[in-house]
């Protein structure tokens, strides 16, 4: 593949975790993060949410809910989630901690609050290498069945953008494209490291 990817949402779980193991199936260059101050998974209640350190390993979160409450994190996706976001990756990681990964060619977000967060941080960055980064908004539910869907669409968006020569001469006409095609609006600026 050509290009390197980014995946964002809040805690580094559901919608980019999705995202992320598609296209890795498919051999793309790919990473995940989330922009939040805490990792958070539902808990028992609204009120009681299980919150983790960005870090952590997805299997220790497994091990730990499976001891909770197996049945209730088995009946509302979060184990087989956490299994699967284990073989993709050891760990959720922050956006904001990214820097030494290296530039991205193309980063998506699942949703608005999540965009704002991603173009804000890449303009506090110095812009030395003044490489350009297309940041692309596919808002997203934050559900299981969503993320799926979400998922789907962002390894069609990404298989488009990958089969041109540049990215930065194509992004337009592939975005009214796919906006046309699955009739989902999206958000998308250009931003450099």
């Amino acid at each position: 593949m050509k290009y390197k990817y980014a995946m964002v949402c809040s805690s580094n779980q559901n919608r980019s975790m999705e995202a992320h193991f598609l296209l890795k199936k498919q051999a793309f260059d790919v990473a995940s993060y989330g922009t939040g101050t805490h990792v958070k998974l539902p808990g028992p209640s609204q009120s009681k949410p299980n919150v983790y350190e960005f870090g952590t390993p997805y299997k220790q979160m497994l091990e730990e809910l499976r001891r909770k409450d197996p049945e209730l994190y088995k009946r509302n996706g979060i184990l087989p989630m956490l299994k699967r976001n284990a073989s993709v990756k050891l760990a959720p990681q922050r956006w904001q901690d990214n820097a030494l990964d290296g530039a991205f060619d193309v980063v998506f977000t699942f949703e608005e609050k999540v965009f704002d967060m991603v173009v804000e941080d890449l303009y506090k960055r110095d812009h030395v290498l003044m490489k350009p980064v297309a940041i692309i908004n596919l808002e997203v539910k934050d559900n299981h069945e969503e993320a799926a869907i979400g998922g789907r669409l962002t390894l069609d968006l990404c298989q488009e953008i990958d089969a041109t020569d540049s990215w930065e001469d194509k992004i337009d006409e592939i975005i009214a494209a796919f906006e046309r095609h699955h009739r989902r609006k999206i958000v998308y600026t250009i931003s450099f490291y």
